[in-house]
C-alpha cells in the first residue's frame, strides 16, 4: 500500500472514531494548495537540465504550514501529498501552532555539484517565494537537503522580502539556526522511547536495540540511547548492516562512519545481510530510514517487542494488524519523530523574537513537549479504546478539526 493510501486509511479510521461530519472529513483530507514548478538550470558543463519541483500545502487551520523539502529521484506527487498530510497531524499531536506541508525536487543530489545544487535551490525558491513565508509556510530540511540548502533558500527569499531568518528552519547556527536542532529528531525518539518504556515498567538501560538507518536520526538516536545504557546490537545503512550481540561501541562507529561514509567494514561488529536487519533478535526495533519497510512479508518474523517509528510511515497497515495480533507495541511516527519539527518551532520562535536560547533550554523544552504529547496520546487511547497509532491520529485529527470548525468552516 503506498504512503498516501495508508495515511488516508489511518485518517478515515480516526475520523470514524471521532464521529466527524463526512463533509468536514472530506475538507480536512483535500490539500489547501498543490504547487508544481519547472526548474531549469545550466549545469557546470554548459548544458541545460530541467527538474520538477513540488510543494503541497495541506492545512493551515492551526497556523502556518510546516514541512521539509527533499531532493530525491523518487519525489512524486502522491508521496509528497501523504507526507504533507502527516505533517498536519504531527504538528497537532506535538501541540505546536502549525499546519502541514511538504515539498521536494525530483533529482539525485549525489549526481549534482554543489554549485548545481545551489542554482537548483535558488530557481525553486524564485518559483515559490510568494507562496511561502514566515506566517504562511515554513520549509525545513529533509532527505537530500540540509542546513546549506536552507541558507540558500533564506538568501534567495530575502532578496524579494527583506532579511527573513524565520522563513526556514534547520538553518546553520550562524544564520539563526537553533542549538540542538541537529540532534532534535533523534533526541525526541529517545524521549519517546523512554516515555513508552516507563509506561511498561522498564527503562532504556539494558534493553537491546536494532536501528535501521544510520543517517542523522538513526545515528543521534543510537548515540543518545547508548548514553542512557541501551545496548545497540545491530545497525544498518545504505552501505550494509552490522551486528554485535554484546553491543556496538557507538562512539567508535560514529567516528568510523564519518571517515568511511557508512557502517560497512566496521571492525567492532560482524557484517550481516542488510535485508535481515528488521528481523534481528532484539527488544526494541527502530526503523529510521525509508517508509514501507515493515510489511506483510516480514511482519511475522519481527522479534522485537516494541517498534519506535523514527522514519515516516515505516509500517504498512497490513503489517500493523499482524504485529498487534503478536502483541508488538508500536510507537507511531507522527509522535515518535516529532522532535525535529518541535525544535524547528523553537527555532522559528527564537528568530521571530530575535532572542536565541541556550542548548539546555532547547533540550528541556523538547522533553516537556514529548512527555506531554505521550500523555495526551495515552488519554485518547483510553477514550477511544484504541492502540497508540489511533491514539495519535485521533489526537491530531481532533485538534485540526476543532480549529477548522472554530475558524468558521463552511461559512
Amino acid at each position: 500500500m503506498n504512503a498516501l493510501a495508508a495515511t488516508n486509511r489511518n485518517f478515515k479510521l480516526a475520523s470514524r472514531l471521532l464521529g466527524l461530519d463526512s463533509k468536514l472529513e472530506k475538507s480536512l483530507l483535500i490539500p489547501f494548495r498543490e504547487i508544481k514548478v519547472e526548474c531549469t538550470i545550466p549545469k557546470d558543463d554548459g548544458t541545460l537540465a530541467s527538474f520538477v519541483g513540488f510543494r503541497v500545502q495541506h492545512d493551515n487551520a492551526r497556523g502556518p504550514m510546516k514541512g521539509g523539502i527533499r531532493y530525491h529521484p523518487e519525489v512524486e506527487p502522491d508521496e509528497v501529498n501523504a507526507l504533507a498530510q502527516l505533517m498536519t497531524w504531527k504538528t497537532a499531536v506535538a501541540k505546536i501552532p502549525y499546519g502541514g506541508a511538504k515539498g521536494g525536487i525530483g533529482c539525485d543530489p549525489s549526481k549534482l555539484s554543489i554549485s548545481e545544487l545551489e542554482r537548483l535551490t535558488r530557481v525553486f525558491t524564485q518559483k515559490i517565494h510568494d507562496l511561502i513565508g514566515i506566517h504562511t509556510d515554513v520549509p525545513a530540511p529533509d532527505m537530500g537537503t540540509g542546513p546549506q540548502t536552507m541558507a540558500w533558500i533564506l538568501d534567495e527569499y530575502s532578496k524579494f522580502h527583506g532579511y527573513s531568518p524565520a522563513v526556514v528552519t534547520g538553518k546553520p547556527i550562524d544564520l539563526g539556526g537553533s542549538l540542538g536542532r541537529d540532534a532534535a529528531t533523534g533526541r525526541g525518539v529517545m524521549f519517546g522511547t523512554e516515555a513508552l518504556l516507563n509506561e511498561h515498567g522498564k527503562s532504556i538501560s539494558g534493553q537491546r536495540f536494532v536501528i535501521q538507518g544510520f543517517g542523522n536520526v538513526g545515528s543521534w538516536a543510537a548515540k543518545l540511547i547508548s548514553e542512557q545504557g541501551g545496548k545497540i546490537v545491530a545497525v544498518s545503512d545504505i552501505t550494509g548492516a552490522i551486528r554485535n550481540k554484546d553491543g556496538i561501541d557507538i562512539e567508535s562507529l560514529l567516528n568510523y562512519t564519518k571517515e568511511h561514509r557508512g557502517v560497512k567494514g566496521f571492525d567492532g561488529a560482524h557484517p550481516i545481510d542488510a535485508n535481515s536487519i528488521l528481523v534481528e533478535d532484539c527488544d526494541i526495533l527502530i526503523p529510521a530510514a525509508l517508509g514501507g519497510v515493515i510489511n506483510r512479508e516480514n511482519a511475522n518474523e519481527i522479534k522485537a517487542k516494541f517498534i519506535i517509528e523514527a522514519a515516516n510511515h515505516p509500517t504498512d497497515p497490513d503489517a500493523d494488524e499482524i504485529l498487534s495480533k503478536k502483541g508488538v507495541v508500536i510507537l507511531p511516527d507522527i509522535y515518535a519523530n516529532s522532535g525535529g519539527v518541535t525544535v524547528s518551532y523553537f527555532e522559528w520562535v527564537q528568530n521571530i523574537q530575535g532572542f536565541m536560547w541556550e542548548e539546555e533550554k532547547v533540550n528541556d523544552e523538547l522533553k516537556t513537549y514529548m512527555n506531554r504529547g505521550f500523555k495526551d496520546m495515552k488519554e485518547m487511547c483510553k477514550t477511544h479504546s484504541c492502540d497508540l497509532r489511533m491514539g495519535a491520529f485521533t489526537l491530531g485529527v481532533n485538534r485540526v478539526a476543532r480549529a477548522t470548525v472554530l475558524r468558521g468552516w463552511g461559512a
